[in-house]
């Protein structure tokens, strides 16, 4: 039978996570307030006495009757000791159990009003009793020998106790029991029954802990003590083999099902991730799989799928960042502008695929800076010079070692946006091999029909590109796969007059450099006269770059003048530059006398316009046309164009007849380590070859380009405008071209219209009359 003692009232200490027995001493964190003021109460009372009871809900901060299971222990409070922080720690021993009939909160904490219940013995006398605690301390014994972390002097203290209350206690105690086993041995007051719950809980804790220990024995014969890393790896391994199923839904799971949810990817993108999810939770954490799973999840879960920055719609203001970033570039201005009108107006328009072509330092990438800027978008850069692998646009296949997403969706994921202004640097000098073609994988990304379901190899889930801004540069559209060519709008970048030149250096190019050398601008200037000094013996290019490397160098050596205290400002001239730069780098041009057999024609590079001297000797032979100086077969072909059209037409010309049967004519266009191909340089060597043939000077103040038939016609050439830049650059007042490219003169600059003669052309008699007197 058990009996009750009368209630008495104590204060009250609700714990987290343990549950107390009688005969523990346990350490307890106290940081509560309403706890803390029970522990005043407490040191305040004659008999130092607390009831401590579990909490159901351990994230309750202020459990109230329904949160605290109902049956604790009344404890004694051996040490306490204050922290710095406010909060105590205290040793406690448990001392008897309590029925909890009633909770009082007064002056800031808890008290409980207890019974005190005492154990029910009733069968303590019973020879099943007897054998049933022998047992229960038999099977403690074995428990202990398998669990190391509980100190075998434990089973010889049970030893020495007679009283079996206490030894079902003690054992209660240092089992490792979950707090609802835990309270279900603590409520109970008989003892026998006490003693039959805890005999199965340790059957089935024993049983674990062999199967553990077997494992442990399995690992150790399969690998070295030394390598501790992979014992782990290979217990979870037996673990899993032994124990399938037993695998729990760890924090990190949860937080990626969380962020899955509210990252805002696709319904396809949301089922796939979810799907790698599940076989994450399945396998062994230090597994290679896992992390190749994981760095997957967390690719999903880094991209951009909604965010976006909205388009500043303010043409004035994106026409004043334009202007103040970029001198000319009417044509590219105005199409961003144009494009900015569109969008305002229509909500479902999908921007063109722009195309910058043109020389180097023309400011086509920074072009592309700038129409993000002016946009108000991020804005991201991928060079595709010398790329030849499909996956770097695609991304690789996870069955790779080492797979990623390639170069499109990393830089989305870079500009932290969906809808960034995207420069694909370089598009022309993409190679292909082996393992694949970019500019095909290019196709998709291109394209706005196709783009708004881009598939990335590694990704597998379709991204949307419909909204980013891609521009593309090159310096030469021929280059270009002609597919890749016809889903872009093709812009063109020309170059530079020397007067434009001259603008863009005291605009841009001085000012940053000043400032990037720590000088002042108030000390240090360069006169227009100056710039162009540099830009005539120290330069030859149709940007600005090698100007900017140039301005750039002189005033490196003023800023070490002005460190060493040599000077204090700078006045950049025409007559002293040499002083900073030394001896001019470009040979000046000297333009050909009226010389016979000479003729000077224009050309065109990546690096923009150029002149080119033509030179021909007829010499006696047997009428052998022999051509040097690295020409192309297209240069070749016109030389044997202009050849048949002067045999074709002696009497027009007033050439001796049979002039190719006994004389040999050599074609040679100097510089002849460069390469040279094209058929714009077809009326020069005819009016070379006529200039030897009748032994009259070609005028020195003309030069030429144009491809001619056979039948004397001119056709239209490309690179127009650079050609003619160059020609100005050079120092010549005429230019003779084709009659079709007078719809290219509108591009030209006017002050190059004013100081030039621009003769066009149809048939090649025309060319004579300017070109040879």
């Amino acid at each position: 039978m058990t009996t009750l003692r009368k209630a008495q009232k104590f204060p009250l200490l609700p714990v987290r996570d343990i549950v107390i027995f009688p005969y523990m001493m346990v350490p307890i964190a106290v940081g509560r307030a309403t706890s803390l003021k029970a522990l005043e109460a407490v040191k305040k009372s004659k008999d130092q006495k607390i009831i401590i009871t579990a909490q159901k809900d351990i994230y309750k901060e202020e459990p109230s009757g329904k949160d605290l299971y109902s049956v604790g222990v009344s404890a004694d409070i051996i040490q306490t000791l204050d922290m710095p922080d406010g909060s105590s720690k205290i040793l406690i021993e448990g001392k008897e159990r309590v029925i909890i009939r009633d909770l009082i909160k007064s002056n800031g904490y808890l008290s409980a009003e207890v019974e005190f219940k005492k154990e029910n013995y009733s069968s303590a006398k019973n020879i099943t009793f007897k054998a049933k605690l022998r047992n229960l301390t038999e099977q403690f014994e074995e428990y202990v020998k398998f669990n190391s972390r509980v100190d075998l002097d434990v089973y010889s203290v049970i030893e020495e106790v007679n009283d079996a209350a206490k030894v079902s206690d003690i054992i209660a105690g240092h089992m490792r029991l979950k707090k609802v086993s835990a309270q279900e041995i603590l409520k109970e007051f008989s003892v026998e029954k006490r003693i039959d719950k805890l005999s199965l809980l340790l059957r089935e804790e024993i049983k674990i802990l062999k199967v553990k220990d077997e494992i442990n024995g399995k690992v150790r014969g399969n690998i070295e003590k030394a390598q501790k890393k992979s014992v782990l790896s290979e217990q979870m391994k037996v673990i899993k083999k032994e124990l399938l199923g037993q695998d729990e839904k760890n924090s990190e799971n949860a937080d990626y099902e969380q962020k899955i949810k509210k990252s805002g990817m696709s319904k396809q993108g949301k089922e796939l991730s979810l799907k790698e999810l599940n076989r994450l939770k399945k396998m062994m954490p230090f597994s290679p799989e896992s992390t190749v799973v994981r760095t997957y999840i967390d690719w999903l879960l880094k991209i951009p799928w909604k965010k976006e920055t909205p388009d500043n719609i303010d043409l004035k203001n994106a026409k004043k960042i334009l202007e103040s970033e970029h001198h000319g570039l009417e044509e590219a201005k105005d199409m961003i502008l144009e494009h900015l009108a569109v969008s305002k107006l229509a909500k479902e328009f999908k921007s063109s695929i722009l195309c910058f072509v043109g020389p180097p330092g023309t400011g086509k990438t920074s072009f592309g800076r700038s129409i993000a800027h002016a946009m108000g978008r991020r804005f991201t850069r991928v060079s595709l010079g010398g790329m030849r692998d499909e996956a770097e646009i695609r991304g690789h296949r996870r069955t790779y070692i080492g797979a990623m997403p390639g170069r499109i969706i990393q830089s989305i994921d870079k500009a932290g946006t969906r809808n960034p202004v995207f420069l694909l640097d370089e598009v022309d000098k993409m190679g292909k091999d082996f393992r694949g073609d970019p500019s095909s994988a290019l196709l998709e990304a291109l394209d706005p029909e196709q783009n708004t379901r881009f598939s990335d190899h590694y990704l597998e889930v379709d991204f949307d590109l419909s909204d980013v801004m891609f521009i593309t540069t090159a310096n030469s559209a021929s280059a270009i796969p002609p597919a890749l060519k016809d889903r872009m709008e093709v812009v063109k970048f020309t170059g530079y007059t020397s007067d434009e030149k001259i603008k863009i250096s005291q605009k841009f190019l001085v000012p940053k450099h000043i400032k990037a050398k720590g000088l002042s601008a108030s000390r240090v200037s360069f006169t227009d006269e100056g710039i162009r000094f540099i830009i005539d013996n120290y330069t030859r290019e149709a940007g600005v770059r090698n100007i900017e490397r140039e301005i750039a160098k002189v005033l490196r050596k003023i800023a070490r003048e002005v460190a060493e205290g040599k000077r204090k400002s700078a006045k950049l001239t025409e007559n002293n530059i040499q002083n900073f730069l030394g001896v001019p780098k470009v040979p000046q041009n000297i333009k050909p006398k009226n010389d016979v057999g000479i003729a000077t024609g224009l050309s065109w590079t990546e690096y923009g316009g150029a002149t080119l001297s033509i030179e021909i000797s007829v010499m006696p032979g047997d009428g052998k046309l022999k051509l040097t100086g690295k020409l192309g077969d297209v240069m070749k072909e016109s030389a044997q164009a202009a050849l048949s059209y002067v045999r074709a037409n002696t009497a027009v010309l007033n050439v001796e007849k049979d002039f190719y049967k006994n004389h040999d004519i050599h074609v040679h266009v100097p510089a002849g380590a460069i390469p040279k191909e094209g058929p714009s340089a077809g009326i020069t060597i005819c009016t070379a070859l006529i200039s030897a043939l009748l032994k009259k000077p070609v005028n020195k103040d003309v030069v030429m380009t144009g491809e001619i038939t056979l039948s004397g016609k001119i056709l239209e050439i490309g690179g127009f405008k650079e050609k003619i830049l160059a020609a100005h650059r050079d120092g010549f007042k005429k230019v003779i071209f084709p009659g079709q490219n007078k719809k290219n003169i509108e591009e030209l600059p006017e002050n190059i219209i004013s100081n030039m003669e621009l003769i066009p052309v149809k048939e090649y008699s025309e060319v004579l009359i300017y070109a040879i007197s």
